[in-house]
């Protein structure tokens, strides 16, 4: 069972972690966010529009309305300080979202379309979940990339967080 503490942590641990890379990624070389490579999503940048895009969808799905993504591979920010200020803002609003639930309300069952148009149901607990897991292993992809530009990626784990 999700409780609202619970949500709150991972919110606050998933900005958190999200600021530590992003400051890692300010310190790389010229050209490294940039860089294309054997990726999914071509780049750094492409890999964390991408998780911005997924928060978006997923916000829409929490709220009960339609996001109008058809791909999640949309490149909304193609320069990085406007991508941070974005991925800032999102995780501002699921950190507020987050204190402002119940129990009840995070074992609400919503009822929404993957982008693929497939049907779905989950809990809002559950929807919480997967958007931290997501992110998680998309900074996991961000961070491998650090190895081919010859950098040392930062330490995001859940663990450091909560050590700190």
């Amino acid at each position: 069972m999700m409780t609202s503490d619970t949500a709150v942590m991972l919110a606050r641990y998933s900005d958190w972690a999200d600021r530590v890379l992003f400051e890692a990624m300010g310190a790389l070389p010229e050209g490294a966010i940039d860089r294309q490579g054997a990726t999914l999503f071509k780049s750094m940048l492409g890999t964390l529009n991408h998780n911005l895009v997924v928060d978006l969808i997923w916000r829409s799905h929490l709220c009960g309305q339609q996001h109008g993504f058809s791909t999640r591979r949309d490149v909304l920010y193609p320069a990085f300080d406007d991508l941070v200020a974005q991925q800032c803002k999102i995780n501002r609003w699921y950190l507020d979202w987050a204190g402002a639930q119940t129990e009840e309300s995070f074992s609400q069952r919503l009822a929404f379309n993957f982008v693929t148009g497939q049907a779905c149901q989950m809990t809002r607990g559950a929807m919480f979940l997967h958007i931290i897991n997501h992110k998680t292993y998309h900074r996991g992809w961000v961070s491998q990339m650090f190895f081919d530009v010859g950098a040392q990626p930062p330490e995001t784990d859940l663990c450091v967080y909560l050590c700190q």
